[in-house]
């Protein structure tokens, strides 16, 4: 599984940097990807966070 961000969607609210530390970090002005290739023990977390996204800025493939 794959995951990035797509920044001119991100509204920076942190959701993804709270809810999944290990892959999302926050920029200078939006949320990053630090690990794109999400391990398999973080999958659902960022399934989650992606749904969970008020933006839908969270792109999963």
């Amino acid at each position: 599984m794959k995951v990035k961000i797509d920044a001119d969607l991100c509204t920076a609210c942190e959701l993804c940097t709270d809810a999944v530390p290990e892959v999302f970090e926050m920029g200078d002005e939006v949320a990053e990807v630090i690990k794109e290739d999400v391990p398999a023990e973080l999958q659902d977390a960022v399934q989650e966070t992606a749904a969970d996204c008020p933006v839908e800025a969270i792109i999963v493939s």
